[in-house]
């Protein structure tokens, strides 16, 4: 799977958290949903250390396009600490494109280590009414 193909499913999920948060008044952004929704099944996949490892690398990766995610720390839980503090000091384009980065780098590290498939049902099984065709990519549904 390639970068473009993780940023749109990041994107995807980004949208549709935004969208539930708008319904639930909530206090932190998507990107710390969408990482706190994947941090329970990884958790259970990987244990408390596999997941912190994997979101630590996600967010050192994240770090080369976003430097000002620097502020951001994963906690000995596997927690993001920091996101909100940055979308409060960043405009929301500019914080929601950073979050979007991140969930790119993690959805690229699990497309690597566990497969389309099984990541892409993670996904399904965390937001269940969201509509995913299957695939990352619009471009692969018409393949």
């Amino acid at each position: 799977m390639s970068l473009p193909e993780s940023r749109h499913l990041a994107q995807r999920l980004l949208d549709y958290e935004a969208v539930a948060g708008k319904n639930s008044e909530p206090t932190e952004s998507a990107a710390f949903r969408v990482c706190a929704k994947l941090r329970r099944p990884l958790i259970t996949l990987a244990g408390v250390a596999g997941f912190r490892s994997l979101l630590s690398r996600a967010l050192t990766l994240a770090r080369v396009e976003a430097p000002s995610l620097s502020a951001v720390q994963v906690a000995a839980d596997g927690s993001l600490k920091g996101l909100d503090e940055l979308a409060s000091q960043a405009d929301k384009e500019q914080a929601r494109n950073e979050g979007a980065i991140l969930i790119a780098q993690l959805i690229g590290l699990l497309l690597t280590f566990i497969g389309e498939g099984l990541t892409l049902r993670l996904v399904q099984d965390e937001w269940p009414e969201a509509a995913f065709n299957g695939r990352v990519s619009n471009k692969e549904r018409k393949a």
